[in-house]
């Protein structure tokens, strides 16, 4: 009789296909984590949206561009982006100040990563929208 090195108890694992997400980074699940753990906050993602459309933007522009969001959120989301190497920030020591918002060269390879969401989010606005106002609906009846 021949033994098997594998037991059945184990399914046997396909070596992951080129692209995937794949639980080898160390501190992280996989390559997914580490990119949502970068671009995590509600702003994030569409503060590198913004200066992807073709930067530099001064505060002010981006203030405008991205609606809703607070002063504090914008100036800590910069800062935090700035930090991780996704945003270059240029102060040009001038008076009145002027300071500027771009995107560094990983910054652009993140923000052509969102791509794909921006089209996602773009041709299911209908539904998106129909389940937003479904959970809306969902909270004024706990009320």
């Amino acid at each position: 009789m021949t033994t098997s090195s594998s037991t059945p108890s184990q399914p046997q694992q396909n070596p992951p296909a080129e692209g995937t997400c794949t639980p080898t980074l160390p501190g992280f699940t996989c390559g997914l984590d580490a990119t949502l753990r970068i671009i995590a906050g509600k702003w994030k993602p569409l503060i590198l949206y913004f200066l992807a459309q073709g930067g530099p933007y001064r505060y002010g522009e981006l203030r405008r561009a991205i609606r809703d969001v607070s002063d504090k959120m914008l100036i800590q989301q910069l800062k935090e982006l700035e930090s991780d190497g996704l945003v270059k920030r240029t102060d040009y020591k001038e008076i009145p100040p002027r300071v500027d918002y771009s995107l560094t060269p990983l910054g652009h390879s993140l923000a052509e990563a969102l791509v794909p969401l921006c089209s996602w989010g773009t041709e299911h606005m209908d539904e998106v929208s129909r389940v937003f106002a479904k959970r809306e609906g969902w909270g004024a009846k706990g009320r």
